[in-house]
């Protein structure tokens, strides 16, 4: 049977393919290296050869469920939005865990699990076709153990599963839907399939009833080649999934990792850039990836060494391709116009029409890139998106009273508070009419103008599958104001006005008449890492030139930093759980959660010099190493040892949506190497990335967050520490945050600050506190660039250095 095809706007959140793996390059990688094979084809015909069983004539005898199991939805003791969001379902659905997984050994039941998040379009989509329908809830809970899942609660389920899907398929997203065996194994997935009834089913292609049916009868007729094929899968699939593993198999030796990597990055980039719409890829759809922009607009801040090796010009097209990009995107649809935030990525090319949902990952990962393109341009535009993230942030519905930050707002709402079906984006289109009514017509045609607003509607009906946006217009700025003041013969002045005040109307209306979106009100560990650095470094680059607004996002940081604190983390082990709602969850906190919250924590120490966060970052870096570091391979996996509700431990190595959690970890041990004068930080970096040496020489775009690592590894790393009191230093702080970020990490002692440093770091230990001096350590040895003058002092900046 063909593969199930659909043209949709969808799945939510679509990950990127992976690539099939090149040869290594002669240059680089000895014969001896071991390379990564991929058995994607055999995993794809592993999967599709259980639809094509004949269940009429090839019968093992394999036993019926036949049983008397009754079940009962479970999901209301479930503290997940998400999940407590389909505890109505006439889908008895079960609890991830050990309870459920052995009522599927005691029944011999394949289980499904359907993986998704809240703000998530497409699973909503499939809800309402799928699991709230009499038919597919029938055969659920007669055949099999339904089982939902919140990917944010157990990425590491998820991420095994969409790495078969992707493997099998080719690509990924969510509603992620798989059948597993009672011992994990996988058999058969997909993302979304079309339930009874669905307008998404084309020509003759199989449904979710169809596929129901089929998985049943093929486990009750040949359930023998089912686990079979399965075990196969599983082999498989662990070849498949060896990131980080197989650089240092059978005792092989490292080649080093070159600078010449970050040009190869930059080439692939460089490739791939749309320059009529632009960002990346040159089609659709459009993903930000703020690690890779990152990645591109450090560049220009690395020592001269990298730029010798990548070349001027092509580290300045490097910066223009991402402020074109970022523009690009402040002013199109992906941009909540007239509110706050942008929305996950956009389905069209332009940027024009985004999936609407917004997640606390891309506000906390663009904000930096913003602000770094500001202080980059001191351009007015990125600065006031920085202030439109950060106000987002910090602002209800995403921070909470208590200070943490929330997950997401849903792509789906009522358009009135009288209607009975949510659609998807109907918080933020408008009609022509509405513009009309709310703005007066002088306004509305200057406005509907400014935003492309058009009385047919701004969207193509091939991105409309369920035709909830005709006559809708997505707001997306179309002319500049120069252009529109002349239309209008206005001065620029009056025509910002008009923009600024209708602006304010448009948002008074739409928080009065319509109802918002869902709110996913977990407390991510990992994600409110991001945010906390994210907040602390524009609250530092910001202290001078505006007071008030970093000290309002420096408060926010420390409140959600505070609550982790006392909420999520034992003090007494050093370790953290994931997840906060209604109280603390019972999931441990994964790799991730230490490596973004030590991140964030190292940002925040150097716009405080608080020690109490540099301790604390300390403390998770050494459990981290504790619980995930792979004493055999090298780097970190995702998972602690010996969770018996996974058939794999996996190491996430490539940046994607979410920055890898290996190449943060490698950047939090060279900053806490520096800072902390630790040997063994430094060391770990260096091996964390040689993890991933062959993956990273055959594909290095793939890990834009591991190049800082190897910049570092190769050139060296850099500790400015600010000691005393007075102008002088003052000014040197001052000119050192209204840098974009760079390698390189500060600190503070004074009468008042750094005990606690002083007692870690054995070169701190004998500095002068009370004397003013700006002391760089670099290999081991410090000097005070102070007292070499002002050009010295200047040279200790980031991206300064000549080395």
């Amino acid at each position: 049977m063909p593969p199930v095809r659909f043209k949709l706007r969808g799945p939510c959140s679509t990950i990127r393919p992976l690539p099939s793996p090149l040869p290594p390059r002669n240059s680089t990688v000895r014969l001896s290296t071991p390379t990564r094979t991929t058995p994607r084809a055999q995993l794809r015909r592993y999967h599709t050869q259980i639809l094509r069983m004949d269940v009429r004539d090839l019968s093992d005898g394999g036993a019926a469920s036949g049983d008397d199991l009754k079940l009962v939805n479970r999901l209301n003791e479930s503290r997940s939005p998400y999940v407590r969001g389909h505890m109505n379902n006439p889908v008895a659905w079960q609890m991830w865990g050990p309870e459920a997984i052995e009522l599927a050994k005691k029944s011999n039941r394949l289980i499904f699990i359907s993986i998704g998040y809240a703000a998530c379009h497409w699973c909503h989509v499939m809800e309402r076709e799928s699991f709230e329908n009499a038919e597919v809830a029938e055969l659920l809970n007669s055949s099999f153990i339904p089982i939902k899942i919140d990917r944010e609660e157990r990425p590491d389920v998820d991420r095994i599963y969409m790495n078969y899907v992707q493997a099998t398929t080719g690509s990924g997203g969510w509603p992620l839907n798989v059948f597993i065996t009672p011992g994990l194994e996988p058999i058969f997935g997909g993302t979304y399939w079309p339930g009874p009834g669905s307008t998404m089913a084309m020509g003759d292609h199989i449904g979710f009833v169809g596929i129901l049916q089929k998985i049943r009868d093929v486990w009750k007729t040949q359930q023998q080649r089912c686990l079979d094929s399965a075990k196969e899968i599983t082999q498989q699939l662990r070849e498949f999934a060896e990131d980080g593993s197989i650089s240092r198999k059978d005792g092989a030796e490292s080649d080093g990792l070159d600078l010449e990597l970050l040009d190869e990055a930059y080439e692939h980039f460089a490739a791939k850039y749309d320059e009529h719409f632009p960002g990346f890829p040159r089609g659709a759809p459009k993903f930000p990836t703020p690690t890779n922009l990152a990645f591109l607009l450090r560049l220009e801040q690395f020592p001269d060494a990298v730029k010798d090796v990548i070349g001027k010009v092509e580290v300045e097209t490097a910066k223009d391709m991402v402020l074109a990009n970022l523009r690009a995107m402040n002013n199109g649809g992906i941009h909540d116009q007239i509110g706050h935030g942008f929305a996950r990525y956009s389905v069209t090319r332009d940027w024009s029409l985004p999936h609407f949902e917004k997640m606390l990952y891309d506000q906390a990962q663009l904000l930096p890139v913003y602000l770094d393109a500001h202080l980059l341009t001191k351009e007015p535009e990125f600065l006031s998106a920085v202030h439109d993230i950060a106000t987002y942030l910090t602002t209800p519905p995403m921070q909470s009273e208590n200070g943490g930050f929330y997950s997401a707002e849903d792509a789906d709402s009522l358009y009135r508070p009288a209607d009975q079906e949510k659609r998807e984006g109907a918080f933020y289109v408008w009609t022509l009419k509405e513009f009309q009514t709310v703005l007066g017509d002088r306004d509305a045609d200057i406005l509907a103008r400014y935003y492309n607003v058009k009385d047919e509607g701004n969207v193509s009906p091939e991105h409309d599958a369920h035709d909830e946006l005709i006559n809708q217009n997505v707001l997306a700025v179309s002319r500049t104001t120069a252009e529109l003041a002349k239309e209008f013969a206005l001065s620029e002045e009056e025509l910002q006005r008009i923009l600024t005040e209708g602006r304010a109307k448009l948002l008074d209306h739409r928080n009065k008449e319509r109802p918002r979106p869902a709110l996913d009100d977990k407390i991510v560990v990992s994600w409110n890492g991001l945010a906390i650095g994210a907040l602390a470094r524009t609250s530092s680059a910001l202290s001078s030139s505006d007071p008030e607004k970093s000290d309002i996002y420096l408060h926010a940081a420390e409140n959600a930093a505070s609550f982790i604190k006392k909420e999520l983390y034992d003090s007494t082990a050093h370790t953290l759980k994931r997840v906060y709602r209604e109280g603390p969850g019972d999931v441990p906190g994964f790799a991730d959660d230490y490596a973004y919250l030590i991140c964030g924590l190292i940002d925040l120490y150097e716009a405080t010099f608080n020690d109490t966060y540099l301790q604390w970052a300390d403390d998770l870096q050494k459990t981290q190493l504790r619980l995930f570091w792979d004493i055999e391979h090298l780097g970190f996996f995702s998972t602690p040892e010996k969770q018996a509700d996974l058939i794999l431990r996996l190491k996430d190595g490539m940046d994607n949506a979410e920055p890898g959690t290996n190449g943060v970890s490698a950047q939090n041990l060279d900053r806490l190497g520096a800072l902390l004068e630790d040997e063994k930080y430094v060391k770990c970096a260096r091996e964390t990335a040689l993890a991933f040496e062959v993956e990273i020489m055959q594909h290095p775009f793939l890990f834009p967050g591991m190049m800082d690592t190897i910049v570092i590894g190769k050139l060296g790393n850099r500790h400015s520490v600010i000691t005393g009191e007075g102008e002088k230093v003052d000014e040197w702080l001052k000119s050192y945050r209204s840098r974009p970020k760079s390698l390189g990490t500060i600190s503070r002692i004074s009468k008042d600050l750094g005990g606690w440093l002083k007692g870690r770091n054995h070169l701190v230990k004998y500095m002068e506190a009370e004397k003013e001096g700006v002391m760089v350590c670099e290999a081991g040895a410090c000097r005070d660039v102070l007292e070499m003058g002002m050009e010295s002092l200047g040279a200790a900046l980031p991206g300064m250095s000549e080395r």
